[in-house]
């Protein structure tokens, strides 16, 4: 496992022994089209050393690797028995699993990819990239040793707890951890527990597909209906990856001249700590940027999928200044946007860009394509495929996360 934003690899050369057998393990036993058991690759995992599974060699619970895991894999993860990992919907057709488009969709809380409940214990995922292999594999392993570790001592005291606290006396670990875990599980610590002590998890994996030229395939299929939107005109374009509501808010002014609808959902449904800062605001305690506090509180109300009064408004403005929407069905969980610099309505342009030359911005030829940020090789694959396509590429910009997989490593 590797810091967030980190990498498995470090620089040539100084790649350990262990993390190279962990990793040239499961590649290798991924080769086969079969099932394999996840639990061979437990005694490698052990051994790595992992800085975010410090306690997997110990009969310890490692409670912060627990709960990681878990918030990275969907909720139904404890009663599958296989989980099958595709580049593409269609390899799961044609292994006999059955349509895609017929299931459920799943979703893991911190990690923006495709789950599905393929029916009779089976999940399958969609890879974006070799990267999600580095991640979710080695999540699957903590989970499952985690998971078996609590079994061990539940059944060996006889009893189960029924709250964090009870679980932090009798299992180990901090009470806030416990409450970080319930959270996870719906606030459901006691029941989860006893199939905990009744169920030792023991998953299978498969891997259909995992080449290099699949992953450029799958790539390029998620880019074509970008490319569409651009059209044949080679006119200049700037490549963003950043969160979708970012430069929405920045060029639009939407959320700022509905700010009446924003303070209201803050106060109806928002999170503690944006009614705090909203409260800090309202009683002059904060120098921080109203239109940040705006923009971020917006965020969760003007979803691409909204479907309420002022999400079809946003959507209705957005068209008519030159923004289109783009969402993905491929293994690239990543939206993307098209904004048409010369539409854009300079009076919706936040003041901080006081100094925007208006009348240029109108004559401008240029596009922007902002993308919801990838993650790892995915990244890579997705400006290659950008670079490759468009003659016209001015500039490539990456704003907040950038992170690469291999997470778990």
């Amino acid at each position: 496992m590797t810091p967030p934003g980190g990498t498995l690899r470090p620089p040539a050369g100084q790649l350990s022994d262990e993390v190279e057998l962990y990793h040239r393990t499961y590649t290798t036993v991924l080769r086969s089209s079969g099932e394999t058991l996840l639990r061979v690759l437990e005694s490698a995992h052990r051994t790595m050393g992992s800085s975010l599974h410090p306690l997997a060699a110990s009969d310890e619970p490692d409670l912060g690797a627990f709960i990681y895991a878990t918030r990275r894999l969907p909720d139904a993860i404890w009663q599958a028995r296989l989980v099958v990992m595709g580049q593409e919907t269609e390899a799961f057709e044609r292994a006999g699993l059955g349509r895609s488009e017929e299931w459920p969709a799943l979703e893991a809380p911190a990690r923006r990819r495709h789950w599905y409940d393929a029916g009779n214990r089976r999940l399958a995922v969609l890879l974006a990239s070799t990267s999600d292999l580095d991640d979710v594999v080695p999540t699957m392993v903590a989970y499952q040793i985690e998971w078996n570790k609590l079994r061990a001592r539940l059944r060996a005291l006889g009893s189960v707890p029924g709250s964090p606290r009870e679980a932090a006396d009798m299992l180990g670990g901090t009470e806030e951890d416990w409450e970080r875990l319930d959270a996870a599980w719906g606030g459901e610590t006691g029941a989860r527990l006893l199939e905990v002590a009744e169920r030792r998890l023991n998953l299978r994996i498969q891997l259909l597909g995992g080449s290099d030229v699949g992953y450029a395939r799958m790539t390029r299929r998620w880019w074509q209906p970008v490319d569409a939107e651009l059209g044949e005109d080679d006119r200049p374009l700037y490549f963003v990856s950043s969160n979708p509501h970012s430069l929405v808010n920045v060029l639009t002014g939407f959320a700022r001249t509905n700010e009446t609808e924003v303070l209201d959902h803050v106060r109806s449904a928002g999170a503690p700590e944006l009614l705090d800062e909203l409260q800090a605001f309202e009683d002059g305690r904060t120098e921080g940027s109203w239109e940040n506090f705006l923009y971020y509180a917006a965020r969760g109300l003007l979803q691409d999928g909204d479907d309420g009064a002022l999400g079809r408004r946003r959507r209705e403005y957005e068209l008519g200044v030159g923004i289109r929407h783009l969402s993905s069905r491929t293994a690239l969980r990543v939206s993307a946007q098209v904004f048409d610099l010369a539409r854009l309505d300079p009076s919706g342009l936040d003041p901080r860009l006081a100094d925007a030359d208006t009348e240029r911005l109108a004559r401008s030829e240029a596009r922007i394509v902002n993308i919801e940020y990838p993650l790892g090789l995915a990244a890579y694959n997705i400006l290659r495929e950008v670079a490759v396509s468009r003659r016209a590429l001015r500039g490539v910009y990456v704003l907040g996360k950038a992170a690469t997989s291999r997470r778990m490593l």
